[in-house]
């Protein structure tokens, strides 16, 4: 029995037909992790969907109202990057509702997975690039309306910057300048990146990613680290390490919501980083040591993953549970 619960539901599967977003892979984790034993069935807990007045914390009336009505104009659809139905707009309600559940278990037990959501590229009134709404916004925002935390940091692992977090959680931005934890001991000069800090309220931002890929204009998140192409397993932990001890060191967070896609992957048809499965694994563990030490429960999504072979991404994916597993037992 693991020291911390799952959240998963059969509902999570998108109904998007053939699509480079491997929808199958929420059941695909689900079903891996028992087969090897990794948890067990008493490990699962089941969400309920998001309300939407939980949804409402975050994103418009008129775009609520769009998605649950089918009124979204054809430039919005085209935009979700991913064919739009009421099943759709169902699955994604229950994704925040399991990131919803997540938090909430994070908080009663240090740690908590969600087997999906960590849809960061939604905005407070349209979607972008497969994520219809913001289901990590919207647990926060829950976890700050019940009373539960007043500030939260959002760890974002993805390939891919998480713009729509960094609008929602929007600062005044800051000049950048090099990570003050940034020594030659942990970051190699052959591997540069281009760190951007700002400010953020009441939750602080940090998005690791691919500086060369989608989106094209990356807002600013509290800490921004803009990777060059190839980058490898050692660099990368260095420069999240970094990114974490700078960001710990501004912003003393009640819950860390850690977004860790599978798509630094070096086989990733959406990604152009070298991540190895093992150094992804390697990287898991960190969020969970800096997480554990600090005594800062952390809630997981997994957002995206493209590898070529579905199976490596959800290897991936296990791995992150089987990290959580070796750090917090």
């Amino acid at each position: 029995m693991l020291p911390f619960k799952l959240v998963y539901s059969d509902d999570y599967y998108l109904p998007i037909g053939a699509h480079v977003f491997p929808a199958e892979k929420y059941r695909r984790i689900h079903d891996r992790l028992l087969e090897t034993g990794v948890a067990e069935t008493s490990d699962f807990v089941t969400p309920q969907p998001a309300s939407d007045q939980d949804v409402l914390l975050v994103h418009t009336r008129e775009y609520v109202h769009k998605l649950k009505t089918g009124t979204l104009s054809a430039r919005e659809e085209l935009e979700l990057e991913v064919p739009y139905s009421p099943e759709l707009v169902e699955a994604f309600w229950m994704a925040a509702g399991g990131s919803i559940l997540a938090a909430d278990y994070a908080l009663q037990n240090r740690v908590a997975i969600n087997i999906g959501g960590g849809f960061h590229h939604a905005f407070p009134d349209h979607g972008e690039g497969f994520c219809m709404i913001h289901d990590v916004a919207v647990a926060i925002r829950r976890m700050q309306q019940d009373g539960k935390i007043a500030r939260a940091m959002t760890v974002d692992c993805d390939v891919h910057q998480g713009n729509g977090t960094a609008v929602i959680f929007a600062g005044a931005r800051i000049p950048a300048g090099p990570l003050s934890s940034t020594s030659a001991s942990t970051v190699s000069p052959a591997a540069p990146a281009n760190p951007r800090r700002a400010y953020a309220g009441d939750v602080f931002t940090i998005s690791l990613h691919q500086e060369n890929n989608y989106p094209p204009w990356k807002p600013p998140s509290s800490i921004d680290v803009d990777l060059p192409d190839d980058i490898g397993d050692d660099d990368y932990l260095g420069w999240l390490d970094n990114a974490l001890s700078s960001g710990l060191r501004q912003f003393d967070p009640e819950l860390i919501c850690y977004i860790a896609g599978a798509d630094p992957y070096r086989e990733d048809q959406l990604g152009g980083l070298s991540l190895t499965i093992e150094g992804l694994k390697r990287r898991d563990q960190l969020v969970f040591r800096v997480a554990h030490a600090r005594d800062i429960p952390v809630m997981v999504t997994f957002a995206g993953g493209y590898a070529q072979r579905v199976e490596d991404t959800v290897t991936i994916h296990c791995n992150t549970v089987i990290a959580a597993k070796e750090v917090f037992s």
